[in-house]
């Protein structure tokens, strides 16, 4: 291995198979001087047939103890030379890299993978985005390789594992994993280089002095041709005017003075980067280039953006200690002295230039790191990271890069930042996983941050009280209803003991408890809570208060999903006069009370009232939101759906066509909204006699849905009757009867013979056959 300059792979367009080859994801370059290992390596891609797995791992232990740390004996590398060359043969491939270190790592991956395909950014959540995606991997022809890069713990890929008679799988881990399922991977322990790839790469590495060569043969024998120990000895030999004779001379004091200071035998690579470090020493004097490499093994192995080491605080902590002058230009300076001495790497091109540590090297400094040090370091890159993190860009390889810099500071520094309260870096990362819609690891940082807080601060300090809001937050978003009203009430009681039952914070947390209980389908229980919170809020502020009006329509969302449809009126009325006269017809909040308003009246039926309001709200929401916006559609939605429910089939099949053109142009054919938009339209030309235009909309909405979601699921079975009906009505009976038998059957099976839809399917196909 040397030290290997990364390049970037842009997600492309979709990827279909007469598109053309594509890839996705950030993948390293070839190192400066790679070796084909042919004698050492597992062969091609190509040579193993689609479908096979293989796990490129570490080496097997030494059998006596060795000082060392796992790695370097260029996994990576090997996984990008053997999937760069079956791109490159492949006809019409889609490649995807993957930097498999965390679920969020994963999930952006796929994510990123799935825009390129559809050429739209998904709107729904990651896990669902990658979920389509992989259902993609399952069926296509299109040759694909995914490749998952330094996996290290197999529960970050539970559900994310890619599957598919057309695919292979290329990962990387530092020991054996298991791979779950039928799967039956090749593993391929990657050792050291042979001692022909070694020296090959040594004399490659060397051919600009061939003078330096002198005694090669030598060092790469006490080397044991480690391919790490090789890049570092290279770099530094390269960088000085000295030979492999005289940096074995080096070696072999240094080996002998760590043996005598560990008692153990050094691997080569624990004693080549105390020269590295050395090395760099010398081209950037100072201690300059120990406190630059100190800061970058904190921030983690996976790419730290170069913004993080131009920032003031990163420059102050490696420049200015003890309050000396930050200089930028000196840490360039010693940033290019540790690349060059093999510590780490920089990444020369691409939007956000990125500086690479490998693990062993990461594991190597850390080990010796003072702690008084470390926490020094640990504040300076909490503060470069919150300093270079960019607003709204949640989605971007930059801001995965941030977050995964983040935890890795987190993993590295125990308490640290924690002292005086959570550092602010601690929860921008969590916003960032709630703002790129990563609802499982959000969860899982958010509950992190909350214990911890919890332990060091106590349960009624204020970042405490923050971080499990924003955890609740975080479990309803991810569907953890009953967690999510949990972690209300315990903020509740926490607030009601600190701070008193009429303190305003308690009672915002009372409403969210509401809404929890609202969103858990829970609606009783809401209106319980939320009558309560608006006699105290009305009691404490007077009826007009602004905090009254969300709770008022909370509130009648609850009255309407209990059924109580006039009370859910009544109330929504007296909320819509409100704001109107507080803050206009064009306020949000205003827009927002009068589609509640809308769909509480077609709930109860007055389905000329509903279409009154939807079509105000729908006009108001185009003019002050566009007609693109999540909010519009929404209102389109409705207004289609009380046309359709008053019979008014003329006003209501312009609207379905208007939400299907528009979700296909937002989202793609495939997304999850396009397909019912697809299904809703051909439920209106069924009810308006356009059977043949019913059946083509019919026909694609369930091959969508049992592409995307699988041929059992509940939306797949819904298509596969709505279809049968539809086949039915056009006198193709054998065919409706032998579908719906088939629905049945699998209604049955997956959902039980009581469910709704099992009861209906029942039902239709008795009243076709007359069984």
């Amino acid at each position: 291995m040397s030290s290997s300059i990364p390049g970037s792979l842009a997600a492309g367009p979709d990827a279909r198979p007469q598109a053309g080859p594509a890839r996705s994801g950030t993948i390293p370059a070839l190192a400066d001087c790679f070796t084909v290992r042919l004698q050492t390596g597992p062969g091609p891609l190509d040579a193993h047939p689609p479908g096979q797995w293989l796990v490129l791992t570490g080496p097997a232990a030494p059998a006596r103890p060795v000082y060392d740390w796992p790695g370097g004996t260029g996994k990576t590398q090997l996984a990008v030379y053997l999937a760069q060359t079956w791109w490159q043969r492949s006809q019409a491939g889609l490649l995807v890299w993957l930097t498999a270190a965390s679920r969020d790592a994963v999930l952006s991956g796929y994510l990123q993978a799935a825009t390129g395909r559809t050429g739209t950014v998904p709107t729904d959540d990651a896990e669902k985005a990658a979920a389509r995606f992989l259902s993609w991997l399952a069926e296509t022809t299109q040759p694909w390789l995914v490749v998952l890069d330094g996996v290290t713990n197999p529960v970050d890929l539970d559900e994310l594992w890619p599957d598919g008679p057309a695919g292979r799988v290329l990962m990387t881990a530092a020991q054996d994993i298991a791979v779950p399922g039928p799967r039956d991977p090749l593993v391929f322990p990657v050792g050291t280089f042979s001692s022909h790839e070694a020296l090959t790469y040594l004399m490659a590495r060397l051919s600009a002095d061939t003078d330096q060569r002198l005694g090669a043969v030598d060092l790469v024998a006490d080397l044991g041709c480690d391919p790490l120990a090789l890049a570092q000895a290279s770099a530094a030999i390269s960088s000085s005017a000295i030979t492999c004779r005289d940096y074995l001379d080096l070696f072999l004091r240094r080996r002998e003075q760590i043996a005598e200071a560990v008692g153990a035998q050094p691997a080569a690579k624990a004693v080549t980067w105390t020269l590295s470090v050395e090395r760099a020493e010398q081209m950037s004097p100072g201690g300059l280039a120990q406190l630059c490499l100190a800061l970058a093994v904190l921030l983690g192995c996976h790419g730290i953006p170069d913004a993080v080491f131009a920032t003031r605080p990163a420059a102050e902590f490696i420049t200015g200690p003890g309050g000396g002058q930050a200089d930028p230009q000196a840490v360039r300076s010693a940033l290019l002295s540790l690349h060059s001495t093999g510590l780490l790497d920089i990444d020369p091109g691409g939007a956000a230039r990125m500086v690479r540590v490998h693990p062993a090297v990461q594991a190597a400094v850390r080990s010796a790191m003072p702690d008084d040090v470390r926490d020094q370091a640990a504040r300076a890159a909490a503060d470069a990271l919150l300093q270079a993190w960019p607003d709204d860009a949640e989605q971007s390889p930059l801001a995965e890069s941030l977050r995964a810099c983040e935890a890795s500071l987190e993993r590295a520094t125990a308490d640290t930042l924690w002292a005086g309260g959570a550092h602010p870096v601690l929860f921008r990362a969590g916003r960032s996983l709630d703002g790129a819609r990563l609802t499982g690891p959000a969860v899982s940082h958010w509950r992190a941050v909350a214990r911890t807080s919890e332990r060091v601060l106590g349960p009624a300090h204020p970042d405490t009280l923050v971080a499990a809001v924003r955890l609740a937050s975080a479990a309803l978003a991810a569907g953890q209803n009953d967690d999510a009203v949990a972690l209300y009430r315990w903020i509740v009681d926490t607030q009601v003991r600190s701070l008193g039952p009429d303190h305003p914070r308690t009672v915002a947390a009372r409403v969210d408890v509401g809404s929890a209980l609202l969103a858990a389908g829970r609606p009783s229980e809401a209106i319980g809570v939320l009558e309560d919170v608006l006699a105290a809020v009305e009691r404490l502020h007077g009826s007009g208060a602004l905090d009254s009006l969300a709770v008022q329509d909370s509130l009648a969302s609850a009255y309407q999903a209990t059924g109580r449809y006039q009370d859910a009126i009544q109330l929504a009325r007296r909320t819509l006069a409100e704001r109107e006269r507080r803050y206009g017809a064009d306020h949000p909040g205003t827009m927002a009370t009068r589609a509640d308003l809308a769909s509480a009246c077609l709930a109860d039926g007055r389905k000329r009232e509903a279409i009154t309001y939807a079509k105000r709200t729908l006009a108001d929401r185009e003019r002050v939101l566009g007609h693109d916006h999540p909010d519009t559609l929404a209102s389109l939605s409705t207004l289609a759906a009380a046309a359709y429910s008053a019979r008014r089939l003329k006003e209501a099949l312009p609207l379905y066509a208007r939400m299907l053109e528009v979700q296909t142009r937002l989202h793609g054919t495939d997304h999850p909204d396009t397909i019912t938009a697809r299904g809703n339209l051909a439920s209106v030309y069924h009810s308006a006699g356009r059977l043949a235009a019913a059946i083509q909309l019919y026909e694609q909405a369930l091959a969508g849905r049992q592409r995307i979601l699988g041929p059992v699921h509940p939306d797949t079975l819904a298509s596969r009757t709505n279809l049968a009906h539809a086949y039915n009505a056009i006198g193709r009976l054998s065919e409706a009867v032998a579908l719906l038998r088939g629905t049945l059957a699998d209604c049955e099976r997956v959902l039980g013979a009581n469910d709704p839809l099992t009861k209906t399917v029942r039902e239709s196909l008795k009243a076709m056959t007359g069984d």
